[in-house]
């Protein structure tokens, strides 16, 4: 079955040996690798790969870019029809149609665990990797007699999965007894972030400070309240590090969302904030467990709804998505989607921020000077997006970097402790969203996401908002709503908050498998994990 396995780092690449015992390829990192770098093994197989177990728990056969990460079996099917899973869920298997007898098996790749840090005064995006202690004591391919086993990412067999985290931007007390009654009506939960602090350039803005009577009633009716950093506002740095320093829970709050550009962040502390040992104990001392890792998989629309499918985060799948918008919205929002999703770029995201700051300045505040520099910023912008276009045919198909091998919740440690990031799918207009027909895709793909959403946004040019005022909801996102409800009560889908789905999927690092006598896969640490055959 196997010809050679080589192991590759970031300098080199080398034959190693190997030998199959009772069924099993175990895979060794050299005694000297260290295992927070990144190394693959590539084991070169003496027959075609025919099958794959795709994210949808189907037989596909062998398309022209496949991988499986974390969340996703890594299960395939041999031309000799001999089943190959792997023994644990860690890495990624990454398989061609170009060259199906090889399989790869990465570890630590780039993007695979982004975090995005800012920096500088002009607060430059930069995608760090996580820092991880997670690592199996085991690797192996397994060639089983009859059947792989696939494991559920939902407590509810095979389910899909509906995720919400809520950015309080733009709540009111009276938008927020809107969204809660009509939240607790269709009996959905999520993870409502909230202002500690009421420090905000809006007077009617909501905080604990003073809506705490309304945000509990949220927490008593099962939803998880989440820290959406401390204020709305920024304050100066002294008054930043006493806030950040010195607030005391009233109760267990698990999850850290960050806001814009606050000092403390996640995403912005090491900006000459406070050291990681600072910052880490800090969060420690107030036990915070969850991190928003300031990043999208993309922008769901119609068909981009599941953030385990690596394919819907493709310029065709998300141009096709939103095709039937004008060409003004239409152009806009594939410019975005270039910048910050395919190209993913810092320093074209910069630029693209630095020509959006100087075009509002000019046209809203006649600040002519900065004509020139919006010129020279346009033009780096322009030809980079041009170059998209021009070669779109080779550009449309590919997966968006951070979306590629599809992040969904991993450790990192930011001195001695760990962790936990998650990343989201961005949803914006709620009617396209999450209408019936992607609703129905997400159940069919038994797929899954973690939505960053602003349920009381008021922005003027954003279509699809949830409400139409403050105390009235959009009758078409209504009408979603209603229908993802049914979904949830037929248990098709299932609507945990952020700790909640964690609480379940923490077990993936864990469980491993193993082959008895017979040649029959062994679950082994599955605790609650819902898992089935795969022949």
């Amino acid at each position: 079955m196997i010809e050679k396995v080589y192991f590759i780092t970031e300098n080199k690449k080398i034959e190693i040996s190997y030998k199959i015992e009772n069924r099993e390829l175990v895979l060794n990192f050299p005694d000297s690798f260290d295992k927070t770098a990144y190394a693959c093994f590539e084991i070169l197989l003496n027959t075609k790969i025919s099958k794959i177990w795709n994210h949808d728990s189907q037989w596909i056969s062998v398309p022209k870019s496949f991988t499986a990460s974390f969340y996703n079996s890594k299960v395939i099917s041999l031309d000799s029809q001999v089943l190959v899973q792997a023994n644990c869920c860690h890495g990624i298997w990454e398989i061609s149609s170009k060259n199906p007898k090889i399989l790869q098996w990465h570890f630590n790749a780039k993007n695979s665990f982004p975090i995005t840090t800012y920096i500088g005064t002009t607060n430059q995006r930069i995608i760090n990797t996580a820092k991880t202690k997670n690592f199996p004591d085991k690797i192996s391919l397994l060639f089983p007699k009859e059947n792989a086993i696939e494991l559920s990412k939902s407590k509810i067999s095979f389910s899909a999965v509906a995720c919400f985290t809520d950015h309080c931007d733009f709540d009111t007390l009276i938008n927020l007894q809107t969204q809660r009654n009509f939240f607790k009506s269709i009996n959905l939960k999520i993870t409502k972030g909230f202002f500690l602090n009421h420090f905000s350039k809006r007077s009617d803005n909501a905080s604990f400070e003073m809506d705490a009577e309304e945000l509990l009633l949220w927490q008593q009716d099962g939803h998880e309240l989440a820290y959406h950093s401390l204020s709305q506002s920024i304050k100066n740095e002294q008054e930043s590090k006493k806030d950040f320093e010195n607030f005391v829970p009233s109760f267990e709050i698990l999850v850290w969302i960050d806001h814009g550009y606050q000092p403390y962040n996640f995403s912005l502390y090491r900006n000459e904030f406070c050291s990681d040992s600072q910052f880490e104990s800090n969060l420690v001392a107030k036990k915070i467990q969850f991190l928003w890792n300031y990043i999208d998989s993309g922008t769901a629309t119609n068909g981009v709804i599941n953030q385990l499918n690596a394919n819907q985060f493709s310029l065709k799948a998300y141009a096709k998505g939103i095709s039937d918008t004008g060409f003004s919205t239409y152009f806009q929002a594939l410019l975005k989607a270039i910048v910050f999703h395919l190209s993913a770029s810092d320093r074209l995201i910069l630029t693209y921020k630095q020509s959006a700051t100087s075009f509002k300045k000019i046209f809203f505040q006649q600040q002519f000077k900065l004509v020139p520099k919006f010129i020279r910023d346009f033009s780096g912008l322009f030809w980079a997006v041009f170059k998209v276009f021009l070669g779109w045919n080779f550009f449309k198909n590919k997966s968006y970097p951070l979306a590629k091998y599809t992040p969904l919740f991993f450790k990192h440690a930011i001195k001695d402790q760990e962790f936990v990031v998650f990343q989201t799918l961005e949803i914006i207009n709620f009617e396209t969203s999450l209408s019936k027909k992607n609703i129905d895709l997400l159940v069919q793909e038994h797929g899954v996401f973690i939505a960053h959403t602003y349920f009381s946004d008021s922005i003027a040019y954003h279509e699809g908002k949830f409400l139409t005022a403050e105390n009235e909801i959009n009758p078409i996102v209504k009408a979603n709503f209603d229908y993802l409800s049914k979904k949830i009560a037929s248990k098709e889908i299932w609507n945990p908050t952020i700790s909640e789905w964690y609480a379940y999927l923490q077990h993936f690092e864990s469980v491993y498998f193993t082959l008895d006598v017979d040649g029959n896969v062994q679950l082994h640490n599955a605790t609650s994990l819902q898992y089935r055959s795969v022949t």
